[in-house]
């Protein structure tokens, strides 16, 4: 049997076909093209499910071998398969999982984009075989997912698992979410293109190899820039990437503090800085431990799935019936 997973983002709809061993044997994407009716939103993810079978080199002959659909969305989703709020696609209170199962004729899940990447990286990724697992996602935001006991934590109200949205720090940066001073502001992709050009601003006039990689452009930073700067012994840079590391091991502390899962992952496009991020970052995790003496510990990984973490994930959430 296959499972269908379908990452429905802002620009693309990601789609997939999944086999019984977790593994993507068609993919295909189309263009959310917002903004639009929901209604249409639908028929388009029916379209990238299509395509995906096409790849896959499945028909719609073959839709009896096909087990359930599953879709990773942005925005806060209930537990009756209602999109609430989604400032990306522009959805209130829209009943995604009946019009998309209306549409394909298959039983339809679904769930938040970061808890279905979780998913994913929990049980294909380098969280397989793992029951007690957290995933944080360093992105434009912090995404996240919590997966106990092998099922994923989603609360009373579908909206369990925003780990972004810890306050780090009261009265700190303004966050869209409307509060302040929350985990994303201090450790997302964002947040660390904010301080690499708050510090180049701060020091300005003084040598750093960072001006050299942006042309002298603040315009051109991005989540690379310090990272690629420290890597060479630049010391502003190394200044830079040491206080992003240290806001990020506040928050990852905390997660592991109270949930102490087995395996803790970093995703997004940082963690492919792997060991010069994790290496740095657990040092600093380890001074913030509560549980210092205990034998076992939480082990901090990087994320292995990529971007087919969300589509994996979403074929997945089968699983947590």
């Amino acid at each position: 049997m296959y499972t269908i997973g379908i990452d429905l983002g802002g620009t693309n709809i990601a789609a997939g076909v999944v086999n019984e061993q977790y593994q993507l044997v068609g993919k295909a994407s189309v263009k959310t093209a917002l903004p639009r009716p929901a209604e249409d939103v639908a028929d388009a993810i029916k379209e990238a499910a299509l395509l995906a079978l096409s790849d896959a080199g499945l028909t719609l002959d073959d839709m009896e071998n096909i087990d359930s659909v599953g879709i990773g969305t942005p925005g806060a989703v209930n537990n009756d398969g209602v999109v609430e709020f989604s400032g990306n696609l522009g959805f209130v209170n829209v009943p995604l999982r009946d019009m998309v199962e209306e549409r394909i004729g298959k039983k339809t899940c679904i769930a938040n984009d970061a808890n279905a990447a979780a998913l994913g990286e929990a049980l294909a990724g380098c969280g397989n075989g793992v029951k007690d697992f957290i995933a944080v996602t360093l992105g434009t935001g912090v995404g996240g997912g919590i997966i106990v006991g092998g099922k994923l934590l989603t609360g009373v109200n579908g909206a369990a698992g925003e780990v972004g949205h810890m306050i780090l720090q009261m009265g700190g940066e303004h966050c869209q979410c409307g509060s302040d001073g929350c985990f994303e502001q201090y450790a997302s992709a964002t947040a660390l293109i904010r301080q690499t050009k708050d510090a180049l601003i701060r020091d300005f006039g003084k040598k750093s190899a960072m001006w050299d990689l942006i042309d002298g452009a603040l315009e051109n930073v991005d989540g690379k820039t310090s990272y690629q700067a420290a890597r060479a012994g630049d010391e502003l840079a190394l200044k830079v990437v040491d206080q992003f590391t240290e806001y990020l091991a506040v928050g990852v502390a905390n997660l592991i503090n109270i949930f102490q899962p087995e395996v803790l992952c970093i995703g997004g496009g940082i963690s492919k800085e792997g060991d010069y991020l994790i290496k740095p970052l657990t040092e600093k995790v380890n001074t913030m431990r509560f549980a210092k003496t205990a034998k076992q510990q939480t082990r901090i990984v990087p994320a292995t799935l990529g971007n087919d973490a969300g589509i994996i994930g979403a074929a997945l959430l089968n699983t947590q019936n």
